[in-house]
């Protein structure tokens, strides 16, 4: 799978330094001057992560960090400083940082914490398509089969589930294979660890 490392430095002569870098070791390197041309610039869907000068004009690390977060992206960040301190790296933690490097900094430290970041990003992103491929099969599910799978993770048995709908227990049945095909669900087991990824609250009774 393709990856991209996003290099985002006001300083050229650092900024160049790090592309190549980057570069001898094959990565794919998009680079920006400021913080406001990276945040203008889509971002790929591919996994990706992002070295960030802490210390810019207009709009420093922790902004583009904050922006990045609200706008609903995960890419691990590789924060970059010319002086760092212990509160500073505490906030950039907090901040979902993946890495608090100071400059001049070492080339084996920061190609690690690029190869560990790209790791997490392809990690988050299967996590993220898998997340997808579930809500799409559970809104498959029809009203009825919703109800169904509530009841059925909430532990009632067939019978249980058919006079909680007042049907018949063949069709409680038919319903409830449905539902496991749907979900793709081997077991009861499948579906309940399948319900609770989807925060799907269990259901005992109508």
């Amino acid at each position: 799978m393709d990856q991209i490392v996003y290099v985002v430095d006001d300083d050229a002569s650092v900024r160049r330094s790090l592309v190549s870098l980057l570069e001898s070791e094959a990565y794919q390197v998009v680079d920006f001057a400021s913080a406001r041309e990276f945040l203008a610039h889509p971002l790929s869907p591919q996994p990706s992560c992002l070295i960030l000068d802490m210390n810019m004009p207009v709009a420093d690390g922790f902004e583009v960090a904050e922006t990045l977060h609200n706008n609903g992206y995960t890419l691990p960040i590789i924060f970059l400083t010319g002086f760092g301190t212990i509160p500073m790296s505490v906030k950039a933690m907090k901040a979902g940082a993946h890495e608090f490097l100071t400059k001049p900094v070492m080339a084996d430290q920061l190609l690690h914490a690029v190869a560990e970041g790209l790791q997490l990003a392809e990690k988050n992103l299967t996590q993220a398509q898998e997340q997808q491929a579930l809500r799409q099969r559970h809104q498959s599910l029809t009203p009825r089969e919703c109800e169904v799978l509530e009841l059925a993770i909430g532990g009632l048995l067939n019978k249980q589930i058919a006079n909680a709908l007042g049907v018949s227990e063949i069709t409680a049945k038919v319903h409830k294979r449905r539902v496991m095909e749907k979900m793709q669900a081997r077991s009861l087991a499948d579906l309940v660890r399948a319900a609770e990824r989807l925060h799907i609250l269990k259901s005992q009774s109508r």
